[in-house]
């Protein structure tokens, strides 16, 4: 090898090191939960540190799901089962309404009641549809015998 392509390839190979540490230390930091809305069956967690991947999002609800019923009663299902919880980041804080396009909570009182919607995750239960994950991949239903199903958005 030449001389300038020793350089070249100590070059490439540093900052892919630097790049790798950067998303290892991203991917490790624990996920924070900030606040917690509910209404009805619906329950919205805002967090900071959520998993990047599908895979990686589903694997933290089903290894927390327990804690989330034991502390704050979450899931809470209608009388037919049904419930939806919802992950949103949470970004910029708490923020004004626009009056368009941001989730604003009724337990809080305005003017710092909203957030940017940015979802990261729905787990949905449905008494006909059973239990299924919606994240950025898509949707991941579990089927009848605990396995997954990947499907499109409709």
């Amino acid at each position: 090898m030449k001389y300038k392509n020793k350089k070249l390839f100590g070059l490439f190979l540093f900052a892919g090191c630097v790049l790798l540490s950067y998303w290892l230390w991203l991917s490790l930091r624990p996920v924070e939960i900030v606040a917690i809305h509910q209404e009805n069956n619906y329950s919205d967690i805002l967090v900071k540190n959520f998993p990047f991947t599908d895979k990686g999002k589903i694997d933290w609800w089903l290894k927390n799901k327990d804690m989330f019923k034991e502390k704050y009663g979450i899931p809470k299902p209608d009388s037919d089962g049904s419930f939806t919880v919802s992950f949103w980041d949470f970004g910029d804080g708490y923020v004004e309404t626009d009056g368009y396009d941001r989730l604003c909570f009724s337990d809080m009182e305005p003017p710092l009641h909203c957030i940017n919607k940015n979802s990261l995750m729905f787990v949905k239960n449905g008494k006909n549809t059973g239990m299924s994950f919606w994240v950025d991949g898509g949707i991941y239903r579990v089927k009848e015998n605990g396995k997954m199903v990947k499907s499109d958005y409709d």
